[in-house]
């Protein structure tokens, strides 16, 4: 997404904006219970801002310092709770509303997973831990109110010790892995789903929307990744990668499209043996060596067809 005009008979495709902007926003409830939220926020402006590029004119062009200081006056102005996606919203809202040249915003935000701790079992107030996933939202808003809202997880890691195999790939000269319907299947998901909403009035009117539905999706794709209590057989990843997508679009029709990144993250079998000793080790799917480069890259999306009734 860029805005492009031509200049001298040369097409220039431009945007501008500024990135890495981190903000960290305490909310406090009456009873004393605190949240907290880490954001790390990218914006890019799309506007009529040719003459900068061309002639030095700067009268169309919003400051990347005003960009960053704004990220922090609309965490300020957000006195309630307020999911990422929302927040992404209101500063896409501003940018595209308040400036005259803006005919576009994009605005992407990563926000590290604080988890409130327990101590002796009950939720403590003002105490968190950092997780290892990443929450991730993407909003883009045209002046028109033409607007796209997407959601996503990152350094999702899974991991199953049994019930994974795969079978009946080409064979070559160059092949040497062996079939198997006995393997560890781990993974780090990066995941993003698209929203349906088309417009700033047909988002939800629920505060925490966002919020909710964000563990839901995530609790989609953990669960349908293991099965139940007694597994579900993998014959590989991109079947398991599948399933996972479609179970999101199956449970939730706000959801247009999903796309999954699931690397296969190997681990090894080792077998160590020795001209006097053959069997130092014996793999008996039970030792294994981790390693994560190089490895195996698998990725899709999965959309609806829109009917064109």
């Amino acid at each position: 997404m860029a805005s492009v005009g031509v200049v001298e008979g040369l097409k220039l495709e431009q945007r501008h904006g500024k990135d890495r902007v981190r903000v960290g926003r305490v909310w406090r409830d009456p009873d004393g219970t605190h949240h907290f939220v880490e954001w790390t926020v990218s914006i890019a402006l799309f506007s009529d801002c040719l003459p900068a590029y061309v002639t030095g004119d700067n009268s169309n062009i919003v400051a990347t310092d005003t960009m960053k200081n704004t990220v922090y006056a609309k965490a300020k102005e957000s006195t309630e709770r307020i999911p990422v996606e929302l927040f992404a919203i209101n500063l896409a809202k501003h940018f595209t509303t308040f400036y005259e040249p803006v005919t576009a915003a994009f605005v992407n935000i990563v926000e590290k997973q604080w988890e409130r701790v327990y101590v002796d079992g009950q939720p403590h107030r003002h105490g968190f831990k950092l997780g290892s996933e990443e929450h991730t939202a993407e909003v883009q808003l045209k002046k028109s109110g033409a607007l796209q809202v997407s959601s996503g997880i990152r350094k999702l890691r899974l991991l199953k010790t049994t019930q994974s195999g795969f079978e009946g790939f080409i064979r070559d000269k160059y092949t040497i892995l062996p079939e198997t319907r006995e393997r560890l299947l781990g993974t780090e998901v990066t995941a993003s789903w698209r929203y349906v909403f088309e417009s700033l009035q047909s988002i939800p009117k629920q505060p925490l929307y966002f919020l909710n539905r964000n563990a839901d999706v995530k609790k989609v794709l953990i669960d349908t990744f293991f099965g139940p209590e007694k597994g579900v057989y993998s014959p590989s990843v991109q079947y398991t990668l599948y399933e996972m997508a479609k179970m999101v679009l199956g449970r939730f029709h706000e959801v247009s499209s999903v796309t999954l990144k699931m690397p296969n993250i190997h681990f090894l079998p080792v077998n160590l043996s020795s001209k006097d000793n053959p069997a130092i080790v014996k793999f008996e799917d039970d030792v294994y060596l981790p390693t994560d480069e190089p490895h195996g890259a698998i990725e899709a999306s999965l959309s609806r067809i829109q009917s064109k009734l």
